[in-house]
């Protein structure tokens, strides 16, 4: 089983839309092995997207990161990565595909409704920035095949 990081960003928390995004990704298979509710600080935004410090948009980011409350999650499932990026859409929601999360509750790629890890490696380390080992609960149904 693969684990990814998913966040709910500020503009779908404050849409209120986070319970339809995790139908979603539960409809679909994904797992919610752990989920919190924060509001970043600007530090903590400022690290979590440190790879894109020297873009021009890296401002904005954090500023929008820290505008509101997040729910941060970790999902897991058989090739969870690419599954909770087909579930997203594309990163523009005016390209992203009928029925996806983007389409549906995102407004451009600045207010995307959604972030989810890109690789195996990108996941394990954000998994990490938000979660310590001991509050990811595998699901009893999985439980039996990892001991």
């Amino acid at each position: 089983m693969e684990q990814t990081l998913s966040i709910i960003k500020p503009d779908a928390v404050s849409k209120d839309v986070i319970g339809k995004i995790i139908t979603k990704f539960e409809d679909e298979g994904l797992k919610i092995v752990a989920s919190k509710m924060i509001h970043l600080s600007t530090a903590e935004a400022q690290g979590f997207y440190a790879v894109h410090k020297e873009r021009l948009f890296f401002g904005e980011l954090v500023d929008f990161m820290c505008s509101g409350p997040v729910i941060v999650m970790v999902l897991e499932g058989e090739n969870a990565i690419s599954e909770n990026r087909r579930i997203m859409g594309d990163t523009d929601p005016k390209k992203a595909a009928a029925n996806t999360i983007r389409a549906d509750y995102g407004t451009d790629i600045g207010s995307n409704a959604v972030h989810g890890s890109d690789s195996p490696d990108t996941a394990k380390t954000e998994i990490a920035f938000f979660f310590k080992r001991e509050e990811i609960c595998p699901r009893k149904d999985q439980a039996s095949s990892q001991i």
